[in-house]
């Protein structure tokens, strides 16, 4: 029997504002479900929204990465190339392994003390002001700034970058997001070659230039370009709306939000209750059923999408009792924010750094920190989930 197709966009605007209790109300009927997805405009996939469900498609080798010339992603194969996010074992395992030669836990460590400084030096800026946008002031430049000082790109093609970056995750059109991916191959492969003849350097992208296998292996020009796509996107984008999002939480919870003033021990915890109830991304990208397969009793055809949502499943009350209330005090970890399986995402420990950094010293810096008016509204899309302005004053 053809599965029942749900229409999510005739849940309205509401579904983009809070999609939780659509996630809620899909759930209590069944963990998977054949929906059409606000975009691409009347595309249709399966579902994932319970938690258990969700684990195990992350982790389900049936379900493919390869995107080949799949939907809105088409543009990001065709000029962008191969990363992480759309690659099968064993080019994902080759891929991984020679990044993880570069990207190592010492040299995410290292960056602690310029994390700080950085977040210092913002708040240095927006402090005397008494009010400001966090996102622009604070939340955005943060991990923008560390990301591309880690990967050596120079500080006068960041407002560009920003613009081509915003578009890719959060589009305004298709039109304007095949521009963007365009844009952005051809800035990459402009940063490539130039680190390659300026020679060793200690920056990231130049290390993976450099970087070699034990059999001679290593990173092609269009893989080069498909990794630092991967990095310098995830990298800033996922971090600016986990302080957003997060501030936000803490700020429209007084009680949690005085515990953490209490006791700035208890940030670590925030920081995974932050990224459990309302983290910076609403969906994993799409994976491709490999092969004719049931999950949780919807049997997909071969080729079919499936999208796990990661927001539904962190918010499932068979794993999280009370899974709407916003709980530091909480056992969070277990969530699937940062994804899960060989596809878990390679920044988490950056972007725990820079949270847990960004959030503890805004506390401590601004003690009376307050809403100052409604927040923006949501980005576009199911991919990114955060606010486009967070007024705040002091």
């Amino acid at each position: 029997m053809k599965a029942v197709v749900i229409d999510l966009q005739e849940y309205g605007p509401g579904f983009r504002a809070d999609p939780y209790p659509v996630y809620a109300e899909l759930r209590a009927r069944g963990p998977v479900h054949r929906v059409r997805l606000p975009r691409p405009a009347g595309y249709e996939a399966w579902l994932v929204v319970g938690y258990e469900e969700a684990r195990a498609a992350l982790s389900d080798p049936r379900l493919s990465k390869d995107i080949g010339a799949a939907l809105e992603e088409a543009a990001e194969a065709r000029l962008i190339g191969r990363h992480l996010l759309n690659t099968d074992p064993p080019q994902h395992t080759r891929l991984r392994s020679l990044i993880s030669r570069a990207f190592t836990a010492r040299r995410v460590e290292a960056l602690r003390p310029r994390v700080q400084e950085i977040t210092d030096d913002l708040l240095d800026a927006m402090l005397p002001r008494g009010r400001a946008d966090l996102v622009e002031a604070f939340a955005y430049p943060l991990p923008i700034t560390v990301i591309c000082e880690l990967l050596g790109v120079p500080d006068v093609d960041r407002t560009a970058f920003r613009e081509m970056s915003n578009e890719v995750v959060a589009p305004s059109s298709e039109e304007a997001m095949e521009r963007a991916f365009g844009r952005l191959g051809d800035y990459l492969d402009g940063l490539i070659e130039d680190k390659r003849c300026a020679g060793p350097a200690d920056d990231l992208l130049s290390v993976l230039i450099r970087t070699t296998a034990e059999d001679g292996d290593r990173l092609s020009s269009t893989e080069l370009r498909g990794m630092a796509f991967l990095l310098l996107v995830a990298g800033h984008e996922t971090t600016v709306n986990l302080i957003g999002n997060g501030v936000h939480d803490l700020l429209a919870h007084p009680d949690q939000l005085a515990a953490v003033r209490a006791d700035a021990e208890l940030i670590d915890d925030a920081v995974e209750e932050m990224l459990r109830y309302d983290g910076p991304v609403e969906t994993a990208t799409f994976r491709f059923a490999a092969e004719p397969m049931e999950i949780a009793g919807a049997f997909v055809d071969k080729g079919e999408a499936v999208v796990v949502a990661l927001a539904a499943a962190d918010r499932d009350p068979g794993r999280y009792p009370d899974p709407d209330r916003f709980d530091i005090g909480r056992e969070s970890r277990g969530h699937l924010a940062f994804g899960h399986g060989i596809h878990f995402c390679l920044g988490a420990p950056l972007a725990r750094l820079e949270a847990r950094t960004a959030i503890r010293t805004l506390l401590r810096r601004a003690p009376d920190l307050a809403l100052d008016g409604p927040p923006g509204e949501w980005l576009p899309g199911m991919l990114i989930r955060g606010r486009r302005t967070l007024p705040v004053r002091w």
